[in-house]
């Protein structure tokens, strides 16, 4: 290891294994294989030896995990030098998954291998000019707003507002569209949850683009529901860190 490993700790190795054991089951009640589905830590305010346990404790059982930020400013949280070394050891891919600012699209591409929240047009004008300037490709998620909640950032769920979003994105040749993203309804009723989760699914599959598979939606609260429509990543933050303090 990069670093000696802290002592185990009872609490997170059982929140680990009973998010597992969610995945598996929704998985398996799908027909699918809960190894498709990608675990992505969402470690916004948490703090480096927080990440490393987490990280550690997934490899224990030979899962790959990545992480995600949701605010540009907490990307040095992983300039750590132990959490550095850890992820690069553990290969832990990078993600960002919040709402971005323009000014912030240097910061995000150097840390990102996966932008996940690209919801507008200048968002991705932003990312590809920083990425041109770094001579680096990103791959991307376009964000869609399924529930139509003003809050929450995306494009329109509609085939011609999707369609026109990889048009678009099709032009810039240092970003590659490789899914759709979106944020579940924010509601207890599972109908109307399952229903903004399963048109996400709808509309990739209307593109007849192969490459365009990712979909990445579901949290803590819902991602039994994520996985039996398809989810590829499912982001989680208290499910495996407990309640922010």
């Amino acid at each position: 290891m990069a670093a000696d490993s802290p002592p185990a700790d009872p609490a997170l190795d059982a929140r680990v294994d009973a998010l597992l054991a969610r995945i598996d089951t929704a998985a398996r009640a799908a027909d699918r294989d809960p190894s498709d589905v990608l675990v992505l830590l969402a470690t916004k305010t948490r703090t480096p030896a927080e990440v490393a346990a987490a990280l550690r404790a997934f490899h224990a059982r030979g899962v790959t995990v990545a992480v995600g930020e949701n605010r540009a400013q907490e990307i040095a949280t992983h300039e750590d030098p132990q959490l550095a070394a850890l992820e690069a050891e553990l290969r832990v891919a990078r993600h960002f998954i919040g709402r971005l600012q323009r000014n912030k699209a240097r910061d995000v591409i150097d840390f990102a291998s996966l932008v996940h929240s690209v919801d507008r047009d200048e968002i991705a004008d932003a990312l590809e000019h920083r990425a041109a300037l770094a001579g680096v490709e990103r791959d991307v998620l376009i964000q869609v707003n399924t529930s139509g909640e003003e809050s929450k950032g995306g494009y329109a769920p509609t085939p011609e507002a999707v369609g026109a979003a990889l048009a678009h994105l099709d032009a810039r040749p240092h970003l590659r569209v490789t899914g759709l993203m979106t944020i579940g309804a924010n509601t207890t009723d599972e109908p109307a949850v399952r229903a903004s989760l399963s048109q996400l699914r709808v509309l990739r599959d209307g593109l007849g683009r192969p490459e365009v598979r990712e979909l990445s939606m579901g949290m803590s609260a819902d991602l039994e529901i994520a996985v039996a429509e398809g989810a590829s990543i499912v982001r989680v933050g208290s499910a495996v860190f407990g309640p922010r303090s």
